[in-house]
C-alpha cells in the first residue's frame, strides 16, 4: 500500500510495509505540475504484459515494483504497487522516471481529492 501527501510543490507517495521489500522503493516524490492525471482503476492491474525491471509478481496476490508494460509507447516503466486491487488509482505523469504509477491507496476518493479531479 501507498500513502500520498503533499510536501510543498511535490506530492510524495511512500511504500508501506512490507511492500518496500517487495517493491524495491520506499517513496517516490514528483513535482505536482508532473502529474497529469489521476483515476480509480481496479482492473488496471487485471492483464498486464510486459517485463518486470525490478520487484515482485505473484498472480492473485501481489503486483509491486517496475515495469515496461507492453502498451506503453513511450517505453517508459511504470510503478506498481497493488495487493487488494479495489483500491487502486492510476497516476499519469509527464517528465519523470516513470509514465504512471498503478498503486493501492487506503482511501481512493481522497487520494483524488488531493492530487485533482478524476480523470483530469
Amino acid at each position: 500500500m501507498v500513502a500520498v501527501h503533499l510536501q510543498d510543490d511535490s506530492v510524495v507517495f511512500t511504500v508501506e510495509g512490507w511492500h518496500k521489500l517487495w517493491s524495491f522503493r520506499s517513496e517516490l516524490r514528483v513535482p505536482r505540475s508532473h502529474i497529469k492525471g489521476v483515476r480509480r482503476d481496479p482492473a488496471a492491474t487485471a492483464h498486464l504484459a510486459g517485463i518486470r525491471a525490478a520487484g515482485t509478481y505473484v498472480p492473485g496476490l501481489i503486483t509491486a515494483g517496475t515495469f515496461f508494460l507492453d502498451n506503453m509507447p513511450d517505453h517508459k516503466p511504470t510503478f506498481l504497487d497493488v495487493q487488494h486491487p479495489d483500491n487502486t488509482l492510476v497516476v499519469d505523469l509527464e517528465a519523470e522516471e516513470f509514465n504512471r504509477l498503478i498503486i493501492e491507496v487506503a482511501d481512493p476518493g481522497a487520494v483524488i481529492a488531493l492530487l485533482g479531479e478524476e480523470g483530469s
